[in-house]
């Protein structure tokens, strides 16, 4: 296909960080990658590159943040020869891609969920997209309804299930005055804790506990939207450390 327009939609959710979610690459150099980077979304994109001159049509944009929180996400990306929209949930992002290039030359299949494997060192080192994807919808195409009725030809499609499996996770609300109290574990000289939050509050505690025998407390707090660790040691010289992210 060689196009000068195209509009790619779709909505997902996922719980990793890493994935390829749209990638379509063409024997001319050209390519379009649609993929999750340590749960930003990146959209790399080439119209094509000349070699013997100075044309370099390779552009990368990247946009949005902890994109893996197992909550939908929609994108649109729009194309118009050089111009691009990049949508994700209602956030617009304008671009024009580098290179002299207004065509997307694609000889190859397109892939959703991933990117085969081509033998170049890019495409074995990314991620199959894990997670639910619907609505994806190809220039007018919607592949997700195509593949179900199982009318793309050729395809390939391989351990897919339409449906949407939920998380088993049980979630703890908390408002200014509620605190959820645990008993500690006696005689073990190992503290370890993991738990996901989310708040629109930059400050407040997140976990607090003393150690047994006097020896000190442990405190998670959250200070101006940023974490810290404090832990105080009663019994030696330097007793207090701090850590802030």
């Amino acid at each position: 296909m060689k196009t000068l327009k195209d509009v790619i939609s779709l909505k997902f959710k996922t719980s990793e960080s890493e994935g390829v979610i749209f990638h379509g690459e063409g024997q001319q150099g050209d390519y379009i990658t649609l993929e999750l980077k340590k749960a930003k979304l990146v959209l790399n994109l080439n119209l094509g590159s000349n070699q013997l001159s100075s044309i370099f049509g390779h552009t990368s944009v990247t946009t949005g943040s902890l994109l893996d929180d197992h909550h939908w996400h929609s994108i649109i990306i729009e194309r118009h020869g050089r111009n691009i929209n990049l949508t994700l949930d209602r956030h617009m992002q304008h671009f024009r891609t580098n290179g002299e290039f207004d065509y997307l030359d694609l000889d190859y299949e397109i892939t959703f969920g991933g990117m085969p494997f081509s033998g170049k060192p890019s495409s074995n080192s990314r991620k199959n997209f894990k997670g639910c994807m619907e609505s994806i919808n190809y220039n007018g195409n919607n592949i997700t309804d195509l593949a179900k009725r199982k009318k793309l030809e050729p395809s390939n499609v391989g351990n897919l299930s339409f449906s949407c499996v939920e998380p088993h996770t049980v979630p703890v609300f908390f408002n200014a005055t509620s605190y959820l109290e645990v008993p500690g574990r006696p005689s073990q000289d190992l503290f370890s804790v993991s738990f996901l939050f989310r708040t629109w509050n930059p400050s407040g505690l997140l976990l607090f506990s003393n150690f047994a025998d006097d020896l000190g407390n442990v405190e998670i707090d959250i200070n101006e939207g940023k974490v810290g660790v404090h832990i105080n040691v009663t019994q030696v010289k330097k007793n207090r450390i701090d850590i802030s992210s």
